[in-house]
């Protein structure tokens, strides 16, 4: 059994920062469950370009209030407290937040740890990953 805490992961490997969040990696890789799982945070009044073409990824938004935009679409949707959304398709898009938001996201195939969004949005697929 894995037990893990929130407040443990503060300043370890696990608590990854970004310009616009911080990620705090629940479930890794190495933890050998099949996918990551990570509370994240939001900056308020921040945009962010996404595309996981690597992964698929499912967002439950649990504080706060901002948007996603589908960039091939334009559609716009709304997102707060108690909303879910889930990447089924890859979608490049755009995550802003009006409000700070906190996030829990669970992705597949699972990260490794220190994973960032380079230039395009994407999130590597690091080779110890299977």
């Amino acid at each position: 059994m894995i037990v893990r805490r929130l407040d443990d992961l503060a300043g370890s490997d696990r608590e990854v920062h970004a310009p616009n969040w911080t990620s705090r990696r629940l479930l890794l890789h190495s933890d050998g469950m099949g996918f990551s799982l990570h509370d994240t945070v939001i900056k308020p009044g921040t945009t962010t370009e996404i595309h996981y073409q690597n992964h698929l990824e499912a967002v439950y938004c649990i504080q706060g209030k901002g948007e996603v935009t589908v960039l091939a679409t334009g559609e716009k949707i709304p997102i707060e407290a108690g909303a879910v959304y889930a990447l089924d398709g890859h979608e490049r898009h755009l995550l802003s937040a009006e409000t700070g938001m906190r996030m829990i996201c669970v992705f597949n195939p699972a990260l490794v740890g220190p994973e960032t969004h380079d230039e395009n949005g994407v999130y590597p697929l690091l080779s110890s990953q299977s």
